[in-house]
């Protein structure tokens, strides 16, 4: 873990670095940047061609993508950033959909697990594929090789300076 600045650090990069009306901007554009792109991302990706709301498809992919296809629920909740009240509500539509199921741990009765699919796995597999052609067309394209990996890198940086 990275120790934290003092206050001392904080005025000298003040000083030399960007200036307050520069880090608004740059994390504006950023901000900015997401909302343009992130539509075009996720705008029928899905088998059907129908878009689902809300973060749907980051639960998706990221069961998906772990071993098992099964996390905690509570984890899936702050890495999507939702409220667990919300998580629940969305974990809700993807079971009705039959996308992923709930179970119980067996060794600690306050953790429930979702649990990627058969169904589930095909549907995200089929949206992923679409969604690395939006991808590719509206990321790698603009930015390029090294500037994907930089864009990782900064925002792996960013994310890892915010954990508790």
């Amino acid at each position: 873990m990275t120790a934290q600045p003092t206050d001392a650090d904080v005025e000298a990069t003040r000083e030399t670095g960007p200036s307050d009306d520069d880090l608004i901007t740059a994390w504006g554009l950023v901000h900015e940047a997401m909302n343009a792109i992130q539509p075009k991302l996720l705008h029928g990706i899905t088998p059907d061609g129908k878009d689902m709301a809300g973060p749907w498809f980051e639960v998706l992919i990221r069961l998906q993508r772990t071993p098992g296809y099964q996390l905690p629920m509570s984890r899936l909740a702050r890495e999507v950033s939702l409220s667990t009240g919300g998580f629940t509500k969305l974990a809700d539509r993807l079971e009705k959909e039959g996308y992923l199921e709930r179970h119980n741990c067996a060794s600690d009765r306050r953790v429930v697990y979702a649990t990627l699919t058969e169904a589930g796995l095909d549907f995200i597999g089929a949206a992923r594929i679409r969604h690395v052609e939006r991808l590719r067309e509206h990321v790698l394209t603009p930015l390029g090789d090294g500037g994907v990996r930089q864009l990782a890198t900064i925002a792996r940086t960013l994310r890892d300076s915010s954990l508790d």
